[in-house]
Order: C-alpha cells, then sequence, then structure tokens
C-alpha cells in the first residue's frame, strides 16, 4: 500500500499557518467533511479529539499522525498537511510538529486500521521523503511529492 493510495491533491495542503494542536485538528476535520459531507465535522474532530485523549499521535521528529474511526467511513483516507511552522503536539520527543498525516479508518476494521497505521509510518522514517514534504510550497507540489514516492 503506498500513501498515494490512501489521498488526493484536494486532502493535501502545503504551508499552511496555525498555532494550536486543536486548530490544526478543526482544519483537518474541515478538509475530512468537505471530501465526506455525510461525516459531521464535529463527529470528525471528535474522533481526533478522543484518540488524542488516549495519548499523543505525535511520533517524533516533527511528524504526528492523528487518526480517528468513524463509522460512516467506507475505506482509510489520509490528509497530509505540512505546517509553515511546527505547532506543539505534545510529540513523545517534546519537539513541534509540521508535518501531519491524518487518517479515518471505517470503525470496526482494527486490522486495517492497523496495517495503514504501519503503511504511514514506515514511510515516514524516509528523512529524505520527509525533507521533500517540508520542501512543498503549493499544494499541488506537496501531492506531487506524494504521488511519485517509490
Amino acid at each position: 500500500m503506498k500513501l498515494s493510495s490512501l489521498t488526493n491533491q484536494d486532502c493535501s495542503k502545503a504551508a499552511v499557518l496555525f498555532n494550536s494542536k486543536k486548530r490544526i485538528l478543526e482544519y483537518i476535520s474541515e478538509l475530512a467533511h468537505q471530501q465526506f459531507p455525510h461525516l459531521s465535522q464535529q463527529d470528525i474532530l471528535d474522533a481526533f479529539l478522543n484518540r488524542e485523549k488516549l495519548g499523543s499521535t505525535g511520533i517524533g521528529r516533527g511528524i504526528a499522525i492523528p487518526h480517528g474511526r468513524m463509522s460512516g467511513a467506507d475505506e482509510p483516507h489520509a490528509f497530509i498537511i505540512v505546517s509553515e511552522s511546527p505547532i506543539n503536539f505534545d510529540a513523545i520527543d517534546n519537539r513541534p510538529v509540521d508535518i501531519f498525516v491524518a487518517l479515518i479508518v471505517p470503525d470496526g476494521d482494527c486490522q486495517l486500521h492497523l496495517k495503514t497505521l504501519s503503511t504511514i509510518a514506515d514511510r515516514l522514517k524516509d528523512k529524505d521523503f520527509c525533507k521533500q514534504l517540508r520542501s512543498a510550497t503549493s499544494d499541488q507540489q506537496l501531492f506531487q511529492v506524494i504521488a511519485s514516492e517509490a
């Protein structure tokens, strides 16, 4: 599974500017609702916030993978957001986060959820790939980086 198979250009946003964990999650929820109008923006935000209450999804090195299970989601979908300025996200290494790969997964399919998270985490271990994500100055350029992954 490639990261590009989980997203599209409308879900890839470069150089966004937010200053808090809650605001970036609100923004991602807005994007998700635009892609999936049948899912309530508030329900999406609640899914992300409820997961964050269990522990931060900030995995370190300036990366976070916020995720939530949604009963109305048919398949996993990712939203790739790169912040112009890093945001305090309570990451495990206490570093601020500038790469967010948010994931909505169908409720009840734990194997698919774990496989998708693993795929994303593995891809984000590549320092060159992350550097390319951070260097993107437009949404189109960001999606091109994602689409051209090996």
